[in-house]
């Protein structure tokens, strides 16, 4: 039994009518755990002070075991590719204290100007971190394809 460390509870509110966590509400906890792995990526307040963001351009869910209210839930993300202007992510979701997994999402993200609102290159501090927390892992269904010309 793997113990993690503990990002949230299955809410009162996000049980549906067969008395499990609902679809949409698996999204919300990938995104608390997008928001903890930002922060060791460098996309905290300090990005944004720069003018820089991230946004979402493609994302794929598994759903591998239901969970139902007050279950404890932990997330694992990792780096699993980038370039100049996107970065590919993979968030796994647990049982935060009896160990099995969940869900699994993989999210392609978008380095974005904030001021112009478009699609802009990370800045060179960012692809060295990137550089550094890439995990050597292949995702499962999302991937880079070829910028088009």
């Amino acid at each position: 039994m793997t113990e993690r460390p503990l990002l949230t509870h299955v809410r009162p509110e996000w049980v549906d009518h067969y008395g499990h966590m609902n679809l949409a509400y698996y999204l919300v906890v990938f995104d608390m755990a997008c928001d903890v792995q930002w922060l060791d990526l460098g996309f905290g307040p300090e990005y944004r002070a720069r003018g820089m963001g991230t946004f979402a351009a493609e994302s794929w869910q598994a759903y591998i075991r239901e969970v139902r209210e007050g279950a404890p839930l932990a997330c694992e993300s990792a780096v699993l590719d980038y370039d100049d202007k996107r970065l590919l992510c993979r968030h796994a979701m647990f049982h935060a204290t009896e160990g099995w997994q969940v869900a699994e999402n993989e999210v392609l993200y978008l380095s974005i100007d904030l001021t112009r609102r478009r699609v802009a290159p990370w800045p060179a501090d960012i692809l060295a971190r990137l550089s550094t927390k890439r995990c050597g892992e292949v995702a499962k269904r999302l991937a880079l394809k070829p910028k088009r010309l």
